[in-house]
């Protein structure tokens, strides 16, 4: 008869969340190990919990649990190993670096300067660290929109169908949402507003727009 006590539903959420947070930081198991060195079992209960149980909830999609969790980090002040962390894990999970800056900015405001400094202070080696130009190119869905607007006022230098000149530009509302790190999504409506006509897959590399792909919705 086997001894070991039976596999408890924290062990499970630990085993899940250590591999989830390897698959999204590279360096992962080396800082699990370094950060918890001297107390596993708080490792077991945070790694658990956050990337065992809440990482894995499909109410938000993974920018979006990043997004809160960068900003819940800046708020409370939390410069450090969690703000390295999130840092990573935002990256991995399609957060663009702009938009990671813009995230501490709109914290700002709730959190206060000071905390808001401290973590910019930080970001500012992070980036280093991570050979991202600082401060980095816009967000993609700046880029998206500056595109839209141009095309919308005839000024656009990037090669489109006809099709998109016309849809953008007849156009009464636009909706513009990103979707990871490179890619924009823009709903098109025109005199029916809660469907909308057509929508466009904009690709975004830096501040370039790499192509525009329209579907018809409708």
């Amino acid at each position: 008869m086997s001894s070991r006590y039976p596999i408890s539903p924290m062990e499970t959420l630990y085993s899940e969340g250590r591999k989830s947070f390897i698959d999204l930081v590279p360096d992962g198991a080396t800082r699990l190990e370094a950060l918890f060195r001297t107390v596993p079992a708080l490792g077991e209960l945070a790694v658990g919990v956050v990337y065992g149980y809440l990482h894995d909830r499909s109410d938000l999609d993974p920018r979006l649990r990043e997004a809160v969790s960068f900003a819940a980090i800046v708020a409370a002040g939390m410069v450090g190993p969690p703000l390295s962390v999130h840092f990573k894990t935002g990256l991995a999970s399609g957060l663009a670096p702009a938009e990671l800056t813009g995230i501490l900015l709109q914290a700002s405001a709730f959190a206060g300067f000071p905390r808001a400094v401290a973590a910019a202070d930080q970001l500012n080696r992070l980036f280093d660290e991570a050979a991202i130009v600082s401060p980095p190119p816009p967000t993609p869905r700046e880029v998206a929109l500056a595109f839209c607007e141009q095309v919308r006022n005839g000024k656009s230098a990037v090669p489109l169908s006809a099709a998109i000149k016309r849809l953008l530009r007849r156009s009464l509302r636009l909706s513009i949402q990103a979707t990871t790190a490179g890619t924009v999504i823009v709903e098109c409506f025109d005199d029916e507003p809660s469907l909308p006509a057509a929508l466009l897959h904009i690709q975004v590399q830096g501040t370039q727009i790499v192509s525009v792909t329209r579907f018809i919705a409708r």
